[in-house]
């Protein structure tokens, strides 16, 4: 895969976009300096090269019923690729898990699980998380007051 380099003009459009996906093109033109025309022309290939992968509202998950959040460490009892694959596709169909980062160290992933509350997440837990494939243990740490979530 070819490396793209993006200049500073990219990088000022990649920030604006992040900070407000909903800006018109015609502000974003502004905010770093170019015409309509060239900015339209650079989103686009932002958007075609992948550096732009979609667009998404922020949602206050505390108004949705989904204030609890949980970070779970995972163990498993099989880190082969084939053990690895079927864990990453199982955690795919499990809602609750926000995010799901392989990581290096004593245990071999980290999970953001977000649920409406401790007895919603000691549900998702035992019936959901600790069935994926090859966990033989998970650690909890629970969450107490989000600072920065972005």
């Amino acid at each position: 895969m070819e490396e793209v380099q993006l200049d500073r003009l990219d990088r000022n459009i990649l920030t604006a976009l992040a900070r407000d996906g909903r800006i018109s093109m015609a502000e974003l033109a502004a905010k770093v300096g170019l015409s309509k025309t060239p900015v339209q022309a650079r989103v686009k290939r932002l958007e075609r090269d992948g550096f732009i992968r979609g667009y998404a509202a922020i949602i206050d998950r505390e108004r949705m019923g989904e204030g609890h959040v949980a970070f779970v460490q995972v163990k498993l009892s099989d880190t082969r690729s084939a053990a690895l694959d079927a864990f990453n596709r199982a955690v795919l169909s499990v809602s609750e898990i926000e995010q799901c980062h392989m990581i290096a160290s004593n245990f071999d992933y980290l999970l953001k699980v977000r649920t409406k509350d401790i007895a919603a997440y000691r549900r998702v837990l035992g019936e959901r998380i600790s069935a994926l494939p090859h966990v033989a243990q998970t650690s909890t740490y629970v969450a107490m007051e989000t600072v920065k979530d972005r």
